[in-house]
Formats: C-alpha cells, sequence, structure tokens
C-alpha cells in the first residue's frame, strides 16, 4: 500500500473514532499465541519523534494488553462507526514508567501521556493536566502503533 493511500485510512479512522468517543477494539496476543481483545479510546496523532502518523492509546500499568504487548507488541486496532470501518495492523511503542521510549526524555512522558489521551478521548493537553498524579499513580503507559497494514470496507 502506498504511503499516501495509508495516511488516507489513518485519516479515516481518526474520523471514525471521533464519531465513537473514540472507541476502538485492540486486539492482543496471549503468550500462546491466542487472540485477546479489548476496547479502548484510541486516535490518530503524529509520532512525537517521527512524526508519521500513528495510532494511539494509553493502558493502564498491570492491565493485560500491557503484558501482552511487552511480550508481543505487533497488534490490531479497529475504529467503527456504523457499518464502517477501518483495521490498522502495527507494531507498538511503550512509553510508561516501566517501559523506556527510544530518542524521547523521560521527562516528557506526562506530556505525551496527556497528549495521547487528547488524541484518543478528546479534549486538549490542559483537559488532562489535573490528572497527572493519578496517571503517574496507576502506571499508566501510552501505546504508539507504527502501522504496518492498513485496510477497511470501501468508503460510502
Amino acid at each position: 500500500m502506498h504511503r499516501e493511500e495509508a495516511a488516507l485510512r489513518l485519516e479515516r479512522a481518526r474520523r471514525l473514532g471521533r464519531q465513537e468517543s473514540g472507541l476502538a477494539v485492540v486486539v492482543t496476543h496471549r503468550p500462546d499465541g491466542s487472540a485477546q481483545a479489548s476496547v479502548v479510546n484510541a486516535g490518530v496523532l503524529e509520532h512525537p519523534v517521527t512524526g508519521e502518523l500513528v495510532v494511539c492509546f494509553v493502558v493502564r500499568g498491570g492491565a493485560r494488553k500491557l503484558i501482552n504487548l511487552r511480550l508481543r507488541p505487533d497488534l490490531t486496532v479497529v475504529f467503527r462507526s456504523g457499518w464502517e470501518w477501518v483495521a490498522v495492523e502495527g507494531v507498538a511503542e511503550l512509553a510508561g514508567p516501566d517501559d523506556n521510549f527510544e530518542r524521547f526524555e523521560r521527562n516528557d512522558l506526562s506530556r505525551l501521556l496527556r497528549t495521547v489521551y487528547a488524541a484518543a478521548a478528546g479534549g486538549t493537553q490542559d483537559d488532562w493536566a489535573e490528572l497527572d498524579e493519578v496517571i503517574a499513580a496507576e502506571g499508566h503507559t501510552a501505546v504508539l502503533v507504527r502501522p504496518l497494514r492498513v485496510y477497511s470496507n470501501p468508503s460510502g
């Protein structure tokens, strides 16, 4: 798939996510290889280091999907609204208290988490600032998904 086509589909994923309060299905893989699905607030933003479009969401420390992603970082995120859908398969990069994010300063973690929350659930980075203590106490981790494959049903 060409980069332009992938970017158009990611923009469609962003639109579908916004129509559904950012709700998306995330599929990770358990240690035995079986699928584990859950619903998260997800969005699309520019990667803070590379600038490429990525899918993003935040998980609480100790969540099963986070444990799965540390073992096997490949995953699928599906955005849908009505019968329209976009699936993004990719590899997760983790940025959190227990996960170092290459080429990113550790003291910028709270800003990154707020940016991801805003992209996934709406609002602005400032709207999430008051939750910094809760986010830190619960070990929230940002998940940035670098798309390898983006596909969807035909748009209407």
